[in-house]
C-alpha cells in the first residue's frame, strides 16, 4: 500500500469512528447513572427487607453471618444502616466517592461474612462491586449532585 492510499484509507475510517466516539462519550453520563440507580437499587431493597422482617435480621445476623469484630446486634444495625444509607449517596450522586467506597466495603465484608454463599450470590458479589469499583474510579459523573456542586463552589484553575 502507497502512504497516499494508506492516508485516504485513515481519513475514511476516521471520519466515521471519531464521530460515532463522540456521540459514545455523550452517553458516558448516562451509563454512570444506570449503573448507580442499578446497585443503590439493590443494596436499598436489601436494608428494605431487613426492616420489614427485624426479628428475621436479628437472626441471620447472630445465627448464619459471622460478621467480624462486633456484636451481631450491633452488625444488624450497621448493616442496615449501610444498605439504607449508602445506597442514598450512590444514586444522587452526593458524596459519590465515598459512598462508593464505603459501600464496596461493605459488598467485601458481607462476602467474607457469609460463608454459605453460593456460586450465584458470589456472582452477584462480584457484579456489583465491579460497578461500584466504576463509580470510585471514575466518579459520579455530570449527572449527580457533586457534578453540580463542584460546578458552583469548586476553584476554577
Amino acid at each position: 500500500m502507497t502512504t497516499l492510499t494508506e492516508n485516504a484509507l485513515v481519513r475514511k475510517v476516521t471520519g466515521w469512528v471519531l464521530p460515532l466516539y463522540a456521540m459514545l462519550d455523550k452517553l458516558s453520563p448516562l451509563s454512570i447513572l444506570a449503573v448507580r440507580l442499578w446497585v443503590g437499587w439493590v443494596f436499598f431493597k436489601s436494608g428494605m427487607t431487613k426492616i420489614k422482617s427485624w426479628d428475621s435480621t436479628l437472626y441471620l445476623f447472630e445465627y448464619e453471618y459471622d460478621v467480624p469484630f462486633l456484636p451481631f446486634e450491633w452488625a444488624a444495625y450497621m448493616g442496615t444502616a449501610a444498605e439504607l444509607f449508602l445506597p442514598v449517596l450512590l444514586v444522587l450522586g452526593i458524596a459519590g466517592r465515598f459512598g462508593a467506597i464505603a459501600l464496596f466495603i461493605f459488598n467485601i465484608t458481607a462476602v467474607i461474612s457469609y460463608p454459605d454463599l453460593n456460586a450465584a450470590g458470589l456472582r452477584d458479589h462480584e457484579v456489583w462491586g465491579i460497578l461500584i469499583f466504576i463509580v470510585v474510579t471514575h466518579g459520579p459523573g455530570k449527572l449527580s449532585l457533586d457534578y453540580l456542586l463542584c460546578r458552583k463552589f469548586c476553584p476554577k484553575n
